[in-house]
Formats: structure tokens, sequence, C-alpha cells
């Protein structure tokens, strides 16, 4: 809906004295420090709202396998992470009976920063995580839902949140050899500097991957920071930066390869790849004061991307090809603020937590048909600001020794102003968002909790989108979409951990949307589309019956439909139904320790009819390590130990390739990389 100036200004003012309160408010002079104890996976029994939120620490992280930075998330049960193009691209994800493309409804932040981009040249919601490095994650935080106040925009699949550690046990030098050009070294730690700590971090990456020309992707990652004081109390300070280039070997039509034209490594189009960067600097400041804690992070954020792409080869263009460039430069700025105070209503213990959360995107970004990597024509150039206002509070309430509740309130505005190159496309927009979230909670009766929630949530939508009227291809008449899509959520759940050493949760969910975003394979983007529906559950399992043995056991299920009746079918394109996962790991074997860790990502419907499916993907990935002493040990990793010649991702569209004389409709895919070794000697000092 559009917003007039004075319910606007009234929103700034009153953010304004939350944010005055927040931070310049007067603590007493005595505080009580937090002690934080972690084992290899934290237990929210007695806290979570919902069955479907979870906390990974350091130990279980340091124990996982990943072959790309990405897949650390991966530790959240159900949750996919997968690759369609050349390394340095953001991934592809899935969850809950989504594909999330490059990251749209999963909510992804990196010490209180959002990675998630809004009104990308690419995707909407871009979720770029290269520039993660493993080490220095110390905690991973998962939800699953709209069922959560403090989660506002692309968040009603989920939300993961990955805490960097202030302070390393030990200092960690790492050099890294393997296949297909694998290279990697890694410099950290953490050194005692006044009255705190100066973390310091070097990542040198190099990877070709087992294509017939290789990524070449290369980066170079660091941070730094200064922090002083402990979780409860203290701050930190830090800056990082990042950048890339790669080469991309994108999805290949299945007719080609079945015709002996193209190997399963090759590519169509060998000039697609790109190079991006991120720079960063942030700031956190906890206090726990009393019945009080205090939590403000700030950041600012430079980032800069230039893709060059072509998924439908010859289609548009016979001569030329169809090869396009998606340059986006943008500078985000942010601030998160809560407080939360412990009191007592009635005689019940009750938290309250009132929060704020303001974004402001300034983007610049450009679509334009190239050849090569060399400009051809621009088909359109927008400037871009994006400002969001969140706030929100929520009451956690013990009433009974058996029941609590956790209720909230969120409200967002956002304001979009577009100018384009095209003034019929220029414009600004406003919108607000009202999303209310309640979970009870029963138990515990033997360790065992039973959960119900519903909440509203939403995503934002592409500002240009907001203020579109003409097609900027064909100079059509063009419809804008609605600024902010609505869900809506509801989910019923157990919890359990009355077998020592096993935690188990159980869950089962509803989420509709108001508009499905679709992918578009022969443009590369994603599109507004029809109301949907997923219903479905997860089972998840964490089981350390010993000192020396942990055992992760995942598995879920989707079933999603468009709610309306369209003369196509109702399968959402690419939505996953399936997906399982196993890892078994071992450690304090004497010098050894080492995991086994299977995956499975089940098929999916590719068009809506449902007559064109993937098939399902399964890969095994190892590793076993040898301790010399507490201070140097030597690991093996294996990817894709049984070499199966599975995709990573699967789309059906229409392309043409050169010498094809009219367009054909195919299964395109991207496969799933060989198997591969590589050797890791890593010292502490």
């Amino acid at each position: 809906m559009k917003m007039s100036p004075t319910p606007t200004l009234k929103w700034l003012l009153a953010c304004g004295c939350l944010v005055q309160g927040l931070v310049w408010a007067q603590p007493p002079e005595n505080s009580l420090s937090t002690v934080i104890v972690q084992t290899s996976r934290n237990s929210v029994l007695g806290d979570a709202e919902t069955a479907s939120v979870g906390v990974v620490t350091q130990q279980q992280l340091e124990a996982r396998t990943v072959y790309r930075a990405g897949e650390v998330l991966e530790a959240t049960p159900g949750l996919i992470v997968s690759q369609h193009s050349g390394e340095g691209k953001a991934n592809q994800y899935y969850l809950r009976g989504f594909n999330l493309d490059h990251g749209t409804d999963l909510r992804t932040t990196i010490d209180g920063m959002l990675v998630n981009q809004r009104s990308h040249g690419h995707g909407q919601g871009w979720t770029d995580v290269n520039f993660l490095i493993p080490e220095l994650a110390s905690l991973l935080d998962y939800r699953k839902g709209p069922f959560y106040a403090a989660e506002g925009d692309f968040s009603s699949a989920g939300s993961v949140s990955v805490k960097y550690a202030n302070t390393l046990k030990a200092g960690i030098a790492s050099v890294g050899l393997g296949q297909n050009g694998f290279a990697r070294t890694l410099l950290t730690d953490s050194p005692e500097w006044g009255n705190g700590h100066l973390l310091y971090a070097l990542e040198l990456f190099h990877n070709d991957g087992p294509f017939v020309i290789g990524d070449n992707y290369q980066k170079r990652n660091a941070v730094l920071r200064y922090s002083q004081g402990n979780e409860g109390n203290g701050f930190n300070v830090s800056l990082m930066a990042y950048e890339a280039k790669w080469h991309s070997t994108d999805q290949i039509p299945r007719r080609a390869v079945d015709a002996g034209t193209l190997g399963r490594f090759d590519a169509v189009d060998q000039s697609d790849g790109g190079q991006s960067s991120r720079y960063s600097l942030s700031g956190e400041w906890r206090q726990t004061v009393g019945n009080t804690s205090t939590q403000v992070n700030a950041f600012v954020v430079k980032n800069r991307l230039t893709l060059f792409s072509n998924f439908t080869y010859f289609l548009a263009d016979p001569v030329n090809g169809d090869q396009f460039a998606q340059p986006d430069e943008r500078v985000t700025t942010g601030l998160n603020a809560s407080r939360t105070w412990a009191s007592t209503w009635w005689g019940k213990s009750s938290d309250t937590t009132v929060g704020l959360q303001f974004q402001n995107d300034n983007i610049q970004n450009e679509l334009y048909s190239s050849v090569a990597g060399q400009r051809l024509g621009t088909t359109r150039s927008d400037r871009i600001v994006e400002t969001s206002l969140g706030v929100y509070v929520e009451n956690k309430t013990q009433w009974t020794d058996k029941f609590r509740t956790v209720a909230g309130l969120r409200a967002d505005t956002y304001q979009f102003n577009v100018a384009s190159d095209n003034p019929a496309n220029s414009g600004a927009s406003a919108a607000a968002k009202f999303s209310p979230k309640l979970n009870l909670i029963f138990g515990p009766w033997n360790k065992t909790e039973f959960y119900a929630g519903a909440g509203y949530g939403f995503h934002s939508n592409d500002a240009r989108g907001t203020t579109l009227t003409v097609d900027p291809k064909t100079g059509a008449p063009a419809a804008r979409v609605s600024p902010l899509v609505g869900s809506y959520g509801l989910e019923i759940g157990v919890r359990s951990e009355l077998i020592a050493g096993l935690q188990s949760s159980l869950s089962a969910y509803q989420l509709e949307f108001d508009s499905e975003l679709i992918f578009v394979g022969d443009a590369g983007t994603t599109q507004a589309g029809r109301p949907s529906r997923r219903m479905g559950f997860e089972f998840s399992n964490y089981y350390k019956p010993n000192k020396w043995l942990t055992v992760d056991a995942d598995v879920s299920f989707a079933q999603a439909r468009f709610r309306d009746v369209g003369p196509l079918g109702d399968r959402i394109p690419g939505a996953v139904e399936g997906v399982a996962s196993l890892a078994v790991s071992v450690d304090q074997l004497g010098p050894y320790f080492g995991a086994l860790q299977l995956r499975y990502f089940g098929p999916r419907p590719l068009i809506e009819d449902n007559s064109v499916r993937s098939q399902g993907t399964l890969t095994l990935n190892a590793r076993m390590g040898y301790r010399f002493n507490r201070k140097l040990k030597l690991e093996l990793e294996a990817f894709n130990l049984t070499n199966r010649q599975d995709s990573a991702v699967d789309y059906f569209y229409t392309s043409q390739l050169r010498g094809e004389a009219t367009p054909v409709n195919d299964l395109h895919f991207h496969p799933i990389e060989s198997r591969s070794f590589r050797v890791t000697l890593t010292a502490n000092f």
C-alpha cells in the first residue's frame, strides 16, 4: 500500500526514540558477566520456540567435510547448498520444498550482516557466502518458518546465522593441495592486544574443478577484528575483504551430451564467468546488567559483481549468441539493535525483547547483451535506493512448569526509489507489512517438549518491478509487482532428549505464499508468479553415544503446489521434495579421526504438469586424519567417493544451439563434481 509522508515520519520518530533508548540508556554500575559452555551441539530444550530451530557449535562444524564454503550452511538439517555455474557465483539453495534460487526466502547473516542482496542484478536475495572462512565460524544458529519476530525479509522458509569467533583456541596455519587445481592456504590467530584480542585471518584459494576449461576460481579473503569482553559484556570491530574471479561452466543441454557433441564437464559458451568483491566494516556491542541485556550491531558493506551468463545459447540472437551481463554495485548500511528485559508478570517469569532493524541499499545495476564479455547493447540501467525499517516486540512467558508462550509482532516499512535509463520505468513506491507470531510450548515431560506455532512473514520484491510500466526489451506495457509478498505458516512439532546422548526433533508444517518466484531459464532471472502452498515434515537426529562417536541423521519431505488453477498444472518447477543426510564422525581414537557424510537430494518436478522430472542426486564424502601431536595434523578428504554421475542442478526450458534450425525444449543440467581428493596439513601455534 502507499505510505503518506506523515505515517513515514511517525515511523522514523518512533524508531529514532527506540534507538536512543537502546544505545544511550545509562546502565547501573554493577553488571553480571556471562559464561558460555559449549558441547558439540547445544541443547535448546527449554528455550526453543519451535521444533525446527537449532544451534550448531564450532566443534560440530569442524567435523564437516565441505567442497565449497557455502556447504557449511548444510549443518542446517534439510538444507541443500549446490552450484549451477562457476564457483565464485552465489550458491543455489533448497529448503522446505523451495528452490530458493540464489537465496530468496532463506535469510542468511554472518556476524549480524545480512548477506541476501535486495534488488540484485541477477536475482532477488542474492546470497554470496564465498567470503565465509569455515575455521572462524564459532556458531551456526538456524530457524525455519515465519515464526520468529526477529527475522524479517527473506526468512519465510528459514534463516541461518553464522557467528565468527572473537578469539581462537590457538593460531592456525594450514596448506591444502588436491586434484583439479585445488590449492588453499590459511593463516589466522587472535593474540592479546591491549585489553582485548586482535584476530586476523588471511585465506588464499584456487580451484578448477573437473571441467574441460577449469573454473580458475581465485579468491583472496581477509579478516581483521579487535574485541574486548565476553558474550554478555563486550564489543568487537571488524574489517573484512574478499575478491574473486572465475570462469563459468554453466548448465548444458542433455541433447548435446547424448549426441556426443558435448562432454559432461563441457560448456556451450566458454566465455561465461565473473568477478566479485566484498568489503565491510562492522561492529557489535553487548551489555548485560542485572535483568537487562542489550545488543547493537552496525555495518557498512560494499559489494561489486560482474557476471556473464548464457543459458539459451543462440535462441534470441542466432548470430552473436545470447550471452548477457549483469553488473551490480552497491553500498549497504545497516543497524540492528535489541534490548531484553527479564521480569515477573503476576508471579510468572517473563522476558520481553524490543528490537529495531534498519537497512539502506544504494544500488547501481545493469543488464546488457554481450559477446565473449564485450558489450553489444544495453537492455536497462538503473540507480536504486531501497530503505527499510523494521521494529518488533517479542515476549516469552513461563505460565506454568509445563507451559510457556512466545508471542511477537513485527512491523516493516519499505521505500523504493528507481532512476531508470527509461523514464517510464522510474519512480518511487512504498509499502508496509505487519507480521504477528505465536508459539505455544508444552512440557517438558521426560525431557520432551511439544510445540505449536503460527506466523506471518514476507519477502520483498525487486524494486525495479515496483515501478515498472514498460518491458525494457520489447517496449510493450508491463505490470508492476507487489513490493512485499506475504506468507503464512503453521507448524507442530516435538523435541526429545529422553535417550541419553540423543537429540531428536520432528516437525510438520504448512507454508503459503501470495506469490511464487519462478526461475526463467532463458533470461537467468526470477519472476513473481502464482500463489503457492507447501506441506511437509522434517525429522532430525543428533546422537553422541560416547566421546569418540557422533551420528547426524536427518530426513525431510515436502509437497509443493500452486494454489490456483492453471492450464499447465499445479506443480512448482524445481521444488525440492525429499532430502536426507547421514553423517558419522569419529574422534579421540588415539591419533586418528575421520568422518563419512552421505547426502541425498531427491527428484523434483521441472515443469508444472510433472511430466518432466529430475533424477535424484546422491553423494558420499569422507575424511580421514592423523594427529602427529597436539599441534600438527594431516587430513585427507574425498569428495563424491563413489564417483556418481548425478546432477547438481536440473532445469527444463527452451534453448537453441548453433546449427539447430528451431528451438528445442530440453533438460539442462550442471553435473556434480567427479571424485577428487584433497590433503591438508594444519599446524597450531
